[in-house]
């Protein structure tokens, strides 16, 4: 569901600067930021995608196997993982002020639309859930520690938190028939 997930925001991202430039010549690639060398893994004129961290959604964690009735038996499944996901979105342009131009429109995208559904949305598959996007705001410390480890040069870029991608595990930890009738014992002394 990770790549679903990204792939959804990243086809919404990019029909929205084709929407807003007219062009669709700058797009938003997945992509790690930096090869082995430090060199940068995506084409120059457009905007990287990558996943800088991932974190449990320990709040709304579910502590209970969910179960169900499958072909009249009752099949048990781990409970959903809840993930939130920290984006990089690095813009790497031959022209500042081009990176700076797409980076604003990313931006004021994600603060049009910071979430969304697939209800809203018919791309997004209900298995991802509700995707809810903020800006996440860095210090300098925070920053040079990111590009740091990624290993290559600063580039205009922001982070954002993508909270509520559902991972589920499909293999059930238990299959049994189904609880049809309870029996009470009374013990008289």
């Amino acid at each position: 569901m990770l790549d679903v997930a990204l792939k959804f925001l990243r086809d919404e991202i990019n029909a929205a600067l084709t929407l807003r430039t007219g062009s669709d010549a700058v797009k938003v690639v997945l992509s790690k930021v930096a090869d082995e060398a430090g060199k940068y893994a995506f084409a120059i004129d457009n905007i990287g995608c990558a996943i800088v961290n991932i974190e449990e959604e320990r709040i709304l964690k579910a502590q209970m196997p969910a179960t169900a009735t499958v072909n009249g038996q009752q099949v048990t499944t781990l409970p959903e993982l809840k993930l939130n996901l920290h984006l990089l979105f690095a813009a790497h342009f031959t022209h500042y002020d081009q990176a700076l131009k797409y980076l604003a429109l990313l931006l004021t995208f994600f603060q049009a639309h910071p979430v969304f559904t697939s209800d809203q949305y018919p791309a997004l598959t209900p298995a991802c859930g509700k995707l809810a996007v903020d800006l996440i705001s860095l210090n300098y410390e925070q920053l040079n520690q990111i590009w740091t480890y990624i290993g290559a040069k600063h580039l205009p870029s922001a982070v954002y938190r993508v909270r509520l991608v559902i991972l589920q595990e499909t293999e059930p930890t238990g299959i049994q028939p189904p609880l049809t009738t309870i029996s009470a014992t009374i013990h008289s002394r």
